[in-house]
């Protein structure tokens, strides 16, 4: 594998990993199961139909899940613990290098293109959900599904565009963080002043 499809397959995966886990691994590990997509040693282990099992499962829970109010945020509270490690330890066997430094660097970049998208995911379903209606948290949910097979097709098929689009929704997602921090803040605020006792 060359080194822009390298970079591609690893920071593709820790940036699906921060939306969808559970079917990343999945949908990698089938495709490489069935010699679709070649992985490296490093991530071999996604192939165990064990793995792909295991993944499967949890990927239908998770996408149940994320389409309900309040409960796609419970669920995101409790992905937060696994989703940036496995991130990271996706974007390591990605590039499956012998030298620690690398792996290491690697890990650290992984997880925190990992941390980002799952804090601007979690964070913007979190101010979505506090509209009265349901429709908007589901059609959010299903755009997320569309966002994670498009990136990975695109990673696979286009590596050097992928890195591309990557560096952008990086930047995009580091804009509107903080805006989104502020909606909820203001939300909680007013709703404070309105449970205030006269």
């Amino acid at each position: 594998m060359d080194p822009i499809s390298s970079i591609a397959l690893a920071s593709g995966l820790s940036w699906a990993s921060g939306f969808r886990l559970y079917a990343t691994v999945f949908i990698i590990g089938l495709l490489s199961k069935f010699n679709l997509v070649a992985l490296p040693d490093g991530l071999a282990i996604l192939t165990n139909p064990l793995v792909i099992g295991i993944a499967g499962i949890l990927m239908v829970v998770e996408f149940l899940a994320d389409k309900f109010p309040y409960i796609d945020s419970a669920w995101d509270s409790i992905q937060t613990f696994i989703r940036i490690p496995a991130g990271a330890l996706l974007a390591m066997g990605a590039i499956n290098s012998s030298d620690p430094l690398i792996a290491i660097l690697v890990a650290l970049i992984g997880g925190s293109i990992t941390g980002l998208t799952h804090a601007t995911k979690a964070s913007s379903r979190a101010l979505i959900n506090t509209s009265p209606e349901p429709v908007s948290n589901m059609v959010t949910s299903v755009g997320e599904d569309g966002l994670l097979l498009a990136g990975g097709w695109l990673a696979l098929v286009h590596p050097a565009v992928f890195i591309g689009m990557l560096l952008a929704f990086v930047v995009f997602m580091l804009w509107m963080l903080p805006k989104v921090w502020r909606g909820i803040k203001s939300i909680f605020t007013h709703i404070g002043k309105i449970n205030k006792p006269n």
